[in-house]
């Protein structure tokens, strides 16, 4: 009887705990951090994008080789291809490679791609640098690709903005239907311009300055009837709202700012993509986790290595705030044809 008795014991706590991994795995809570690249470890810069053939999420991201130990100065930075990690709902991403672009240059750089889907053709607009360089001043530049199943890219131009040192790329659809992209232009001070473009093949450079913050890495996006800009202002992220696109208000309160207590998050949050779907907000970011200021100065595999992280936005009394202690319960869903 005690031996019946104990059986029944066990098999409750088995059920029990299965109940828990189960509530946990259906709960969809977002890994942290989300993401590390498998190969040099140094993933940042992601853009978010639904790969309708193969109905998963793609993650384009700049990587830079953090393990390398011979690079010195900033070359480090520069010399990789961007990275690809894919994911069924943008909880859990695992690797899958490079992006293959068909743009050669020696000693070619990719930084900071902007990845969108239009009419079932995939576009990029990514950075390039000419060079592996270690110091920070040199040329760089964006450029058109076009893809059909978001591995394989087509080079279409290379794009005139107002400088030689233009970079990070973002692309947005205005309510009138054109694209507008913004932009960081390096050479006025690190401020935000814009271009515009009716089909996103032919871009006209408005020569205009809409953010003078030193910044860079913006995203564009519409949420909670708003018009957004989000930003890597190197304090966190700077946050701008507008009603005309050219306009652009900056609200008191850098999110991402204030260290987090998470895994690889205790640090301030970089160069943003966001996704809205069903009225939430998902800011992904990157972090270098040990750069802290007891390691000021110090350049080493610690201090270089960056991790991927999500954090769901919270519009509060009309500005966006962000709780980047909070699990992600994060499902996104697939884009339909």
């Amino acid at each position: 009887m005690n031996l019946k008795f104990t059986y029944i014991i066990v098999l409750l706590f088995c059920l029990s705990c299965k109940s828990q991994i189960t509530h946990k795995v259906e709960s969809n809570f977002a890994d942290k951090p989300l993401f590390r690249d498998p190969v040099f470890d140094g993933a940042a810069d992601p853009s978010i994008v639904w790969n309708k053939k193969q109905k998963k999420w793609f993650m384009f991201y700049t990587n830079r080789r953090a393990k390398d130990s011979t690079a010195s100065g900033v070359a480090w930075v520069h010399g990789t291809r961007i990275g690809i990690a894919e994911s069924k709902d943008g909880t859990h991403w695992k690797y899958k490679g490079t992006a293959n672009i068909n743009y050669n240059v020696k000693s070619i750089t990719h930084w900071a791609p902007d990845v969108l889907e239009y009419n079932g053709l995939y576009h990029m607009y990514l950075t390039i640098v000419p060079g592996i360089f270690e110091d920070w001043y040199h040329p760089r530049y964006i450029i058109h690709l076009t893809s059909k199943d978001l591995i394989d890219w087509k080079f279409e131009s290379k794009l005139n903005l107002a400088s030689e040192r233009c970079i990070d790329a973002d692309v947005f659809r205005l309510p009138n239907g054109t694209w507008r992209m913004y932009y960081n232009n390096e050479n006025d001070g690190k401020s935000i311009y814009y271009a515009d473009s009716e089909n996103l093949y032919h871009w006209t450079d408005s020569g205009k300055k809409v953010i003078n913050d030193r910044g860079e890495g913006p995203v564009v996006f519409h949420w909670k009837n708003k018009n957004w800009m989000i930003n890597d202002a190197w304090r966190g992220l700077g946050v701008y709202s507008s009603e005309d696109f050219v306009t652009w208000k900056r609200q008191p309160n850098n999110i991402l700012q204030i260290p987090g207590t998470g895994n690889d998050d205790t640090v301030k949050g970089g160069h943003p993509d966001v996704i809205v779907q069903d009225g939430k907000a998902y800011v992904f970011y990157f972090t270098h986790p040990e750069r802290t200021p007891e390691n000021e100065g110090i350049d080493s595999y610690e201090t270089r290595r960056s991790s991927i992280q999500v954090a769901e936005l919270e519009y509060v009394n009309g500005e966006i705030i962000c709780n980047r202690n909070k699990p992600v319960n994060i499902k996104l869903k697939p884009i339909k044809q």
